[in-house]
């Protein structure tokens, strides 16, 4: 008969339904994976060591040898050209350039610290590659730059207070070692007089200038500040030059050669505008200067030396720069805020001169502008 048969109508109806169900379904599949794959290959994450994109040691290791001499002279240029002001009547500190050229290092200090190393800090320490218990369900890099900030200010403070201790011990305040200050320069002809005021003690013609408020001499202040920022310093300094030294790819060390000689030299200046202003010894600043100098240098040198073995995606490598680099932007932020800018911002004689206010202002936007611009490279 040429009728279909009932049962075979039935048949070919649930088979034609079970294959448009099976084909909805199938799309919405086809869909959701598609949608999820971007997901899926974002949360992938390759642990072992691979070769690097274009990697030639050979050529590599060309690069990092421009780069090791190249920064070690930015660096050593930008550390001395502060510390040499002594010898140019311009950059003398009690010069209004010698501001200009602090505000604009504090900026390139600050910019370093927000933009170069907490963003590396939190790249690290939110790795796929590290468990998600407890690296990547809090945020690290946050807790230890304000931890580091915080103990950066413990630290400025107990050495404020040790000062007072062991030099004001037993004299009831500063005022009355300049009353004591003024009665010996009475007794003794052609001495320096010294000035009291309500707030603030100066001795004309002497290097002492103290702070009643906290009982620290100007000169012991930047001493201390001096040393603590060499500290987060150097520590970044370190770090940054291993990264260098362990890549083999000379597509990836060429922008960093000239990224990272600016970044070297506008972070000496910082420093050595610190340095000088705390009037160390001779051998005290050659040696300060020399260390930050070769930090970097060092650096790659030890990358280098680990390049075959050193991954930088192992989570220990990930840990220990992810911390590191927190505490490092902490240290610097706190510096460049609180010891360096708001220093001089508030300044009696910057704040009573609107000229030098605006060229401040200036100078403070141009350093942590260029320093910015830096991280498009490095």
């Amino acid at each position: 008969s040429d009728q279909p048969h009932p049962n075979q109508n039935t048949l070919s109806l649930s088979l034609s339904l079970s294959l448009s169900v099976l084909s909805f379904n199938m799309n919405k599949l086809t869909i959701f994976t598609l949608l999820l794959l971007p997901l899926l290959v974002a949360g992938e994450c390759t642990c072992d060591p691979e070769m690097e994109e274009g990697a030639n040691k050979a050529e590599a290791l060309k690069y990092k040898l421009a780069a090791f001499a190249s920064i070690l002279i930015a660096s050593a240029i930008g550390v001395s050209l502060p510390i040499l002001g002594k010898f140019l009547p311009a950059l003398k500190p009690e010069n209004n350039i010698f501001f200009l050229i602090k505000a604009f290092a504090g900026g390139v200090i600050l910019a370093t610290g927000f933009i170069h190393i907490l963003p590396d800090a939190f790249d690290h320490l939110s790795n796929p590659c590290l468990s998600k218990n407890p690296w990547r369900s809090f945020p690290f890099a946050g807790f230890i730059a304000m931890v580091s900030a915080i103990g950066t200010m413990i630290v400025d403070s107990l050495a404020t207070g040790n000062y007072k201790r062991v030099h004001f011990s037993g004299k009831p305040s500063a005022v009355n070692d300049q009353e004591q200050m003024v009665g010996d320069a009475d007794q003794h002809e052609g001495h320096v007089h010294v000035h009291t005021h309500a707030t603030h003690g100066h001795a004309h013609g002497s290097a002492i200038i103290i702070d009643d408020a906290s009982g620290l001499s100007d000169l012991d202040r930047n001493r201390v500040i001096s040393q603590v920022l060499e500290v987060g310093i150097l520590v970044h300094s370190v770090i940054i030059g291993i990264s260098l030294g362990a890549s083999e790819s000379p597509k990836t060390i060429k922008p960093l050669v000239a990224a990272l000689t600016f970044h070297q030299f506008f972070e000496g200046l910082g420093l050595g505008g610190c340095i000088s202003q705390a009037k160390f010894e001779s051998r005290a600043i050659t040696i300060m200067g020399i260390f930050f100098s070769l930090t970097t240098p060092i650096g790659i040198a030890i990358g280098i030396g680990i390049s075959t073995a050193y991954n930088e995606n192992s989570p220990t490598a990930l840990i220990v720069e992810g911390i590191f680099n927190s505490a490092s932007a902490g240290i610097l932020i706190y510096m460049a805020l609180v010891d360096l800018l708001a220093a001089d911002f508030m300044n009696p004689r910057m704040q009573s001169n609107l000229r030098l206010q605006f060229g401040a202002n200036f100078s403070l936007l141009l350093g942590s502008g260029f320093m910015a611009l830096l991280a498009k490279w490095a």
